[in-house]
This record gives C-alpha cells, sequence and structure tokens, in this order.
C-alpha cells in the first residue's frame, strides 16, 4: 500500500509498505478522509525523537476492510472513525482513569508515534471495538474526521477547565485546536469567551464558533486588556491553546486566584516551561494548572458525533484546503510552512 511517511527528522515523501497484519481484536480500516496536524509537524522535526520510515498522521475516517476473529461489533463496510488515540483499554493507567497515558506517559498515543499513522491507503486500529465509533448516516465524512483529535483535544481543555456556568474565559490562540476550545466553552455555559489571536481570517472564525471578545496581541497588551474586559478579576479559566512558553505565562497572569489554567498546547520546543512567580501569588494563588492528552476510545468518539449529528457544532468551517492523497507532499509543505491563510488542510483518498 502507499503511505506518506516521515523518512528521517525533517524529511518526509511516499512509500510502498506491507497492508498491516490483524491480531484477533483489531480492525483494518481503507482510508477514506484525512487531516494534517500540526503535531505532525512536530513530529517530523524530532518533537518525538528520531524516527525512520514512520508513517504520519493520526486524524482519519474510512471503511472497515477486515476485523480479527474477536471483533464483535464491527464489520467490513461499517463507516467508522478512529480516534487519534488508540489506549490498550486494558491497561493499568486505563483502568485508573487516564488511558491516554495507557503502558506509558502519551502511551495511548500510538499513531505516528509507537506505531505507524493513517496517512496511508489502509490504517490498523488496535482494540477495535473500544476504539472504533461508527459514523452515522447523516455525517459526512469530512466533518466525522475533526472528531479524531481536533473537537476530542479542544472540548477536553473547556472541560478540564473547570468553567462555571456563567463563567469567564479567555482561549489563547485560535487555531483549529483554539477554535474548538472556543466552541467548547461556549457549550460548556460561558458567560463571556474571549479569544486572543491576531490573524484576521482566525478571528472571524474565532467569532463564529463563539468568541465575544477577539483580543489581537500584535495591536494591544493580552493581560491589560482581558483584565480590562474582566473588571480588573482575571478570567475563570484560561486555555493555553499554543504550546508557547510565553502563552502559557500570560495564561497563568489572566486567570484569577481560585481559578483554572488549562493547558491543551503541545510544548515542541524549549527545555522549560516557566511560570510567573508574583503572579502565581508566589505559589499560593490556588490557581490550578491541568493537562491532558486528546481524550480516546468509543464512546468519547460516540458522544462528539451527536454533537455533529445534532448541529451543535460544525467544524468543516476550518478547512481551508483540500488535497488529494496523491499530492501529499504539497499538502503537508502547505500545513507545516503556515501558507496561504491555512487552518486546517484535508486529505482525499
Amino acid at each position: 500500500m502507499k503511505t506518506f511517511v516521515m523518512k528521517e527528522i525533517g524529511r518526509v515523501g511516499f512509500m510502498e509498505k506491507p497492508v498491516p497484519h490483524l491480531g484477533p481484536g483489531d480492525a483494518l480500516v481503507r482510508t477514506t478522509r484525512a487531516l494534517i496536524c500540526t503535531s505532525d509537524s512536530h513530529t517530523v522535526q524530532g518533537g518525538i525523537g528520531p524516527r525512520e520510515n514512520l508513517t504520519l498522521g493520526h486524524e482519519a475516517v474510512g471503511v472497515v476492510d477486515a476485523v480479527g476473529s474477536e471483533v464483535k461489533d464491527f464489520q467490513p463496510g461499517d463507516r467508522v472513525l478512529a480516534g487519534a488515540i488508540t489506549p490498550d483499554w486494558g491497561d493499568l493507567a486505563s483502568q485508573n482513569g487516564y488511558p491516554s497515558q495507557s503502558g506509558a506517559p502519551l502511551g495511548g498515543f500510538k499513531f505516528a508515534n509507537s506505531k505507524d499513522g493513517v496517512f496511508a491507503e489502509f490504517f490498523h486500529v488496535n482494540d477495535a471495538d473500544a476504539n472504533l465509533a461508527r459514523i452515522p448516516d447523516g455525517i459526512p465524512d469530512a466533518a466525522a474526521v475533526y472528531c479524531a483529535d481536533m473537537l476530542s483535544t479542544g472540548f477536553m481543555g473547556a472541560e478540564n477547565g473547570n468553567i462555571p456556568m456563567g463563567g469567564t474565559v479567555a482561549v489563547l490562540a485560535q487555531g483549529p485546536v483554539g477554535l474548538m476550545v472556543t466552541a467548547g466553552a461556549r457549550l460548556c455555559g460561558a458567560g463571556l469567551v474571549i479569544g486572543v489571536e491576531s490573524v484576521p481570517s482566525r478571528q472571524k472564525l474565532a467569532q463564529m464558533y463563539g468568541a465575544d471578545e477577539v483580543v489581537d496581541f500584535t495591536k494591544e497588551d493580552v493581560v491589560e486588556r482581558i483584565l480590562e474586559l474582566t473588571d480588573g478579576q482575571g478570567v475563570d479559566t484560561a486555555v493555553e491553546a499554543l504550546g508557547a512558553d510565553v502563552t502559557f505565562q500570560t495564561a497563568v497572569k489572566i486567570t484569577k486566584p481560585g481559578g483554572t489554567i488549562s493547558n491543551t498546547g503541545y510544548f515542541g520546543e524549549g527545555e522549560f516551561v516557566r511560570i510567573p512567580r508574583v503572579e502565581w501569588g508566589v505559589g499560593m494563588a490556588d490557581k490550578t494548572i491541568t493537562t491532558g492528552l486528546c481524550p480516546g476510545g468509543r464512546l468519547r468518539m460516540e458522544r462528539l458525533l451527536r454533537l455533529l449529528e445534532t448541529s451543535r457544532v460544525d467544524p468543516s468551517h476550518m478547512t481551508t484546503h483540500e488535497f488529494d492523497f496523491d499530492d501529499m507532499e504539497r499538502a503537508f509543505e502547505v500545513a507545516d510552512k503556515k501558507l496561504e491563510d491555512v487552518v486546517k488542510v484535508m486529505i482525499s483518498f
């Protein structure tokens, strides 16, 4: 089968690989749609260490081609979604309530990390009954694929933020994850949602997904403006959705005592992330820092699909570019280098 791989740090390209072998509980899915994620760029840049000929990608939907002998709930021909995180649900971390960490820190992150990813004509899903979800007939593949990561991660940022009903929320960065944090904050009952973003097209999307105010960090001081918008109190919840030291520090500064800093960002550079001492109350301001890795699993995916089915959110507005799989090298360049005002790149197989 044809695959798109990280050949080594800093270099990508196509290569032929065998179709994956199935174990008793596994499924083989023929890919129909996939999305390129900034995490793929981090991986190619060495964010998870050296990899050789690793198939990239972790956001995909498709049609079941074959299943192992012990798979009970899926059969060939089913149109399915696989979460970006595919835990081993029998693992102790999963049983302890942290399936994304199964086997090791971030161990539920298997696609394009500990095994080949989804940028291929077929992809392998472990523990298929627990990690696949059937896509309802009324939801197109091009919308369902967003549940794999963007909705799951973005909504996690809102959920982990302990947003009080009618509370104040700031979302730092309005890329695809940040946009879904914004949508999730509104769904969680936030009374004021503040987006931080400088790119005009992303500012418009932020407003469409529920931002009441958008602060442009190139034109005004973010901390001062957010304190002004919250009568000097700071927000109940600040969500870091970029993965940068300066953004994380800002999140701490704008969060009120007793509030929550929810981190969804992937910190792909630098050895340390700093916490501003004074604004942290020299360690005693009752500010909670929460972190998480994109939740996966069948139940999570089914709940997200339900939100699409009932028109609570439409992630397809984030698709700015579409390419065929044969044009993957150009597609990856556009996403990796943030060309042409890109937000999200869709791949058709």
